[in-house]
């Protein structure tokens, strides 16, 4: 199973290298696209594949969207400002769209979704925050029968042009949010009876309005974010429920008395007239996932109940020390727990260890812990993510029996799991830096502090797999950053607000470490003078001429593609009875061949990368 596992793996990288190859650059789409190339062949994940490569990288223009309407399915345009008519005029005429995504495009007005209309494949159409459709364009969407997804929030709607949206009768979800529909406009829409996810933040709609919700039987989740609503009649199939910024009085079912059985409940910033009464409405130990951050409480009683608990955000709430015990009663099943910009001070913690067993994310941002509570978190042994920002930890203690300091963070080196560690705004000094470059599987590291300079930086070239590290607002010289080794495995190196360190030293460090994405306020001076520098033409390496065999042999019917004269002397076969993903890879190399007229490949003596030319 590991070698098979090994191979999948193998296959993927090589159809994304492929991928890559015939997305590399302007010059290298403009070869293939004025040969009048079709992808028709091209299965539709490998096309979808390449539609994304090419949008990623900002190589797409309306002419070359024509060579993939026979095999795209999916298309995400999403933030593309040049995005307008021109291009709907192509995508309307794509054979099997099913998911068009153009959130954010701000030319896309009325006129430019008409070529949509009466498309008989399109389910999931997001319009979201385009800020020029309004109700003209609608009137051209509605023609989409087939449409079972909608995302219209922040868009130009009014009332009337809502209600159109209720001949869309196989609407799964729907998201209206930030437009001002009222009751009537609710009321227009009950026809869609296969509603199961409706988004309404931010509407008009009262208590009135309201009950004509548990018409929408399927309906699972209900956004009233913002929203007037405080007296709530639930639908029977509701599982997450979000009233936000609302005042709530109650929340039940219809004429009964059995308490409303909610998977997820995120009432942040919200008021109750009697929280108590609120959560009386609910099945304590149904709710997995509950959000009441920014809700100013002091009352937690009623969360001893909440046995199954997942999920629990109570940041910024009036917690203390001696409130803290209702929340360890929460019970073993709780993984995430945010206390963030509370009151409690590190003797919570000796509350909350041990009862916690199974917590994978912890959040004591903006509280008044210090190191004394370190000792505690590390008896949470499956902790992956911890937050100790803006705290006052120093990351040493002084010991009992004397006034030696003791490094306090070394006992996080038992946490085996711990993935993240944010130690950003705390006193931290050089000295304790040390452990944390021992943790092993430590991937995200954030310091930021005063008194933070090369030393501590250097201290982490031990930490075996590190992938991001913010250094944010350190005092880290020139010299530092050059003389730094960084770890193998890191690819994100934050230097943001590290002022001292001059524009030849973060050059010179991005040239000898080109695998490292540097970020500082630099990086945007550096890359606006390197516009326009003459690149240098790299020297062809010598071509290793292919042989292509394309038998139909064996029961499978598909190609059996070798590559024949590598260095060492062996055929490499890409093709074998591996399931679906080599036929995709197989086909990948077919296709390409035949459509764009070339496929890159590189041989090296223990991978292939396309890189040169067949």
């Amino acid at each position: 199973m590991a070698a098979a596992a090994s191979a999948t793996g193998g296959e993927v990288r090589l159809v994304d290298r492929c991928i890559d190859a015939a997305a590399r650059d302007a010059a290298t789409v403009e070869a293939w696209r004025r040969q009048r190339r079709s992808l028709e062949r091209l299965p539709a994940p490998l096309a979808d594949a390449l539609f994304r490569r090419l949008a990623e990288r900002r190589l797409l223009f309306p002419s070359l969207i024509e060579v993939f309407k026979c095999s795209v399915e999916e298309v995400d345009l999403s933030g593309f400002l040049a995005v307008d008519a021109e291009w709907l005029s192509y995508l309307g005429s794509f054979r099997y769209l099913g998911v068009l995504k153009l959130a954010d495009c701000k030319n896309v007005d009325n006129g430019a979704v008409w070529p949509l209309s009466g498309m008989n494949t399109l389910k999931d159409l997001d319009l979201s925050r385009c800020t020029k459709f309004s109700d003209a364009g609608l009137r051209h969407i509605v023609t989409i029968q087939s449409l079972e997804k909608l995302h219209l929030s922040g868009t130009k709607l009014t009332d009337n042009g809502v209600m159109l949206i209720s001949s869309l009768t196989n609407l799964s979800f729907l998201d209206l949010g930030g437009i001002r529909i009222t009751d009537k406009t609710l009321r227009s829409l009950q026809v869609l009876t296969q509603l199961e996810h409706l988004d309404i933040w931010g509407s008009e709609i009262t208590n009135e309005g309201a009950s004509v919700l548990k018409a929408f039987a399927r309906l699972r989740f209900l956004n009233l974010y913002w929203t007037s609503v405080n007296r709530l009649l639930v639908p029977p199939n509701m599982r997450c429920l979000n009233m936000s910024k609302c005042k709530i009085h109650s929340i039940c079912y219809k004429d009964s008395e059995v308490p409303v059985s909610l998977e997820n409940f995120i009432v942040s910033e919200a008021e109750f007239d009697n929280i108590d009464q609120v959560f009386s409405g609910i099945q304590a130990d149904s709710l997995l996932y509950l959000d009441m951050s920014s809700c100013n409480l002091s009352n937690f009683t009623f969360m001893e109940k909440m046995k199954n608990l997942e999920h629990l955000d109570l940041s910024s709430n009036r917690i203390t020390d001696e409130t803290i015990e209702h929340i360890a009663k929460v019970g073993t099943s709780l993984k995430y727990l945010s206390l963030k910009g509370t009151m409690i001070t590190s003797q919570a913690l000796c509350v909350l260890a041990g009862t916690v067993p199974n917590l994978t994310s912890l959040s004591l941002s903006h509280t008044k812990i210090d190191d004394t509570s370190l000792a505690y978190i590390s008896m949470m042994p499956l902790l992956r993510t911890i937050d100790l920002s803006h705290t006052s930890i120093k990351g040493f203690a002084r010991t009992e029996v004397d006034s030696d300091k003791m490094l306090s963070m070394s006992v996080f080196e038992h946490l085996k799991y711990l993935e993240s560690l944010n130690l950003e705004d705390t006193p931290l000094s050089a000295e304790v830096i040390p452990p944390l470059g021992s943790f092993a599987a430590l991937k995200y590291l954030y310091l930021k502090s005063d008194f933070l300079s090369d030393s501590a930086l250097h201290a982490l070239s031990p930490a075996a797999n590190l992938i991001h590290l913010g250094f944010c607002g350190n005092i880290l010289s020139s010299s530092g950053l050059l003389q730094f080794v960084p770890p193998a495995t890191l690819r994100v190196l934050d230097l943001s607000g590290c002022w001292i360190i001059t524009e030849d030293a973060i050059s010179a460090f991005c040239k000898h470490y080109p695998m490292i994405e540097l970020r500082h306020e630099l990086m945007q001076e550096l890359k606006a003078n390197s516009v326009g520098r003459s690149q240098p033409k790299a020297k062809q390496s010598q071509q290793v001429k292919p042989k292509v065999t394309n038998s139909f042999a064996g029961p499978s019917r598909l190609p059996d593609i070798r590559f024949v004269g590598f260095p060492f002397g062996h055929e490499q076969p890409l093709y074998g009875h591996w399931g679906n993903l080599r036929v995709y890879m197989a086909t990948v190399v077919i296709v390409l061949k035949a459509s764009i007229g070339h496929v890159y490949m590189a041989t090296e003596r223990t991978s292939c990368s396309f890189s040169h030319k067949l």
